[in-house]
């Protein structure tokens, strides 16, 4: 069945303007790290993507890697936007990267100038586009000077393979350096990608009063903590769950009896205020100016629907921060 998307799909979604650039994002924007790859079922990957378009995320986030295996997740969203949105690519803001392991060898992996353009243009194949929005260099290469990486990002702009380069896992000072070269070069840094959520705070430590600094956006990923941040866990470990798994970032150990608390505490404010966890804690994150989007990952569309609802409700009062800052600090 040919797919319409919904006409009132920008009534209700918030688009924030990303650092000093031009481009809006969306609040909530879709990342297909997991639940796209070869083993996903491909019915409800599209219902994912045509659900989100819907609701007016206008953002999908890939990488070269994503899966598994490294590169189906490309495939996916290829096939996806050939089939159910080839007339709305210029409604669409598509991002890949580049920096960690995809094929093997030494240019499949890190940071030289070799390895993020043979992987861009590998990833341009596997969707189908001429073009992504965003081209990111995926982590720091320690063995590759910076000036060569950004480099890279700025000939991907300059050859019309990208519009944008970003950065992502960088630290303060390392982002700092970034910003610069890329200004020199003429192709502004547009935006950063760090992990963040309320059980991981380093980024305020300096990396968003240097995106600030640099009028660059910020599109934290796992805003929800790998699911911890859901109603998942008030419980213990469920069985399938990802903490369950013997695979995977989250691990088993991770979940205590000291954070179960913990989040339990949380889940009581954010019942007050009329919100799953999930919800607040994006709202938590949000709430920031110096955030232009959060990244969400989903499974079910029911996922992306309640998380696009926390948009109704992101004022906290003084006292509600203040008791989110002392659970999230206790040992």
């Amino acid at each position: 069945m040919s797919y319409l998307p919904a006409e009132n799909r920008y009534d209700k979604m918030k688009y924030h303007r990303c650092g000093k650039s031009g481009l809006l994002l969306p609040a909530i924007s879709l990342g297909l790290w997991h639940n796209f790859g070869e083993v996903d079922t491909m019915e409800n990957c599209r219902a994912l993507i045509r659900r989100a378009f819907d609701l007016g995320i206008t953002h999908f986030d890939l990488a070269n890697n994503y899966g598994p295996p490294p590169g189906s997740a490309e495939l996916t969203f290829g096939r996806i936007l050939k089939t159910d949105l080839a007339g709305y690519r210029d409604e669409l803001i598509i991002s890949s990267k580049a920096g960690y392991p995809m094929w093997n060898g030494p240019y499949g992996d890190w940071g030289s100038k070799k390895s993020l353009i043979a992987s861009l243009d590998q990833s341009l194949k596997r969707i189908g586009i001429d073009y992504v929005d965003i081209f990111y260099s995926h982590r720091p290469d320690p063995d590759t000077p910076l000036e060569e990486t950004m480099g890279a990002l700025d000939l991907a702009v300059r050859q019309g393979k990208a519009l944008y380069a970003g950065i992502s896992n960088y630290a303060p000072e390392q982002a700092g350096g970034a910003a610069v070269i890329l200004k020199q070069l003429g192709t502004p840094c547009l935006i950063h990608q760090p992990k963040y959520s309320m059980l991981n705070r380093w980024i305020e430590d300096g990396l968003l009063d240097v995106l600030e600094d640099e009028g660059i956006g910020c599109i934290p990923f796992t805003p929800l903590a790998q699911g911890l941040l859901t109603d998942r866990y008030m419980n213990g470990i469920p069985e399938d769950s990802r903490a369950a798994k013997s695979w995977g970032f989250l691990k088993r150990d991770t979940v205590t009896d000291k954070l179960v608390e913990k989040l339990r505490s949380l889940n009581m404010i954010a019942g007050k205020r009329g919100q799953t966890l999930a919800q607040m804690a994006l709202a938590w994150i949000l709430k920031d100016p110096r955030i232009t989007s959060v990244l969400i990952g989903a499974s079910r569309v029911e996922q992306i629907e309640q998380n696009v609802a926390t948009l109704d409700y992101l004022e906290f009062s003084d006292d509600e921060l203040a008791r989110i800052d002392k659970i999230l600090a206790q040992d």
